[in-house]
């Protein structure tokens, strides 16, 4: 290589400063050196890259065409070396994250702020989506993994379990199922219950546990969201079937929370693509979401 990385550095320091003794200054070297770097720079490229006009030295157009590209180079080595110095300080970057929205006030929010407290240099981008948009959200590289409330089939997605879980019967406090210890479908029938509608997982669920024991399933409350159907529960309209995760996340003061007998399971699951590298900042998060489940 004739322009060595040295050349380089003095022949922009002489065009920053326009003189020997500025680049000297800038470059704390003496001025004899700045002087010969400069000769020898213009012998190996066979360019005059100076004018020596009454002692000082004026760039030629080939100087000027040159600059533009050195500083470019230089601007670049600038961002290499932050890079470098923030390795040695520890990891940054940013990790993309997606949930279930019912993991979000729980199992999200702990691990969340457990990883932020270990690595304070990555940042976090949180969002949560309905399982039937996770698969796309995960194949499309919006996140580097993904939770889900449930498995996902998908034959270019790695999905892993986590835990599992479980519906529960919400109810407030005072009200006449909190004598039990447990409860059952068939316990749930004259009662006002909050349902979730059957597009969804929960929806699904529900009304498969109440077809297994030959109950009909009657709600006259439909709900897309978990926290809705809290939120209703505490405001008198009746009681619900939830996922303990929702309930977990939530001031439960007015609420009360009875396990089912009829057991409706949940099986939350880390997603990822098996199709691209796996970042190793999501297996960072990983090892903190194994530790925050209850």
């Amino acid at each position: 290589m004739k322009f060595r990385l040295r050349q380089m550095e003095v022949f922009r320091a002489v065009m920053l400063t326009g003189s020997i003794s500025g680049a000297s200054r800038l470059l704390f070297i003496s001025q004899p050196a700045v002087s010969r770097i400069v000769i020898h720079t213009e012998q190996t490229l066979g360019l005059a890259l100076f004018n020596r006009v009454k002692g000082k030295l004026v760039p030629t157009l080939e100087s000027e065409a040159l600059f533009r590209q050195v500083d470019e180079f230089y601007q670049k080595a600038l961002q290499i070396d932050e890079f470098a110095r923030s390795l040695a300080q520890g990891p940054s970057g940013t990790l993309n994250l997606c949930s279930s929205p019912c993991l979000s006030t729980g199992l999200m929010a702990r691990t969340i702020t457990q990883f932020v407290k270990k690595y304070p240099q990555i940042k976090v981008t949180y969002h949560v989506t309905l399982l039937s948009d996770i698969a796309q959200e995960v194949l499309s590289h919006k996140v580097d993994l993904a939770v889900s409330v449930m498995p996902l089939q998908h034959p270019n997605l790695q999905v892993t379990p986590l835990t599992l879980g479980r519906m529960v019967c919400l109810v407030p406090t005072g009200h006449e199922l909190c004598q039990k210890p447990a409860v059952s479908i068939t316990d749930l029938i004259q009662f006002q219950l909050i349902a979730h509608d059957n597009g969804i997982v929960f929806g699904n669920l529900v009304a498969s546990a109440f077809c297994n024991v030959g109950v009909e399933l009657t709600s006259h409350i439909r709900i897309q969201q978990t926290d809705v159907a809290c939120s209703l529960v505490r405001a008198g309209a009746g009681i619900a079937l939830v996922d303990q995760f929702t309930v977990e996340g939530i001031n439960q003061d007015d609420l009360r929370v009875l396990p089912l007998i009829e057991e409706i399971r949940l099986a939350p699951s880390i997603v990822r693509s098996a199709l691209n590298p796996h970042s190793s900042h999501a297996d960072k998060f990983i090892k903190i979401l194994h530790t925050q489940v209850k």
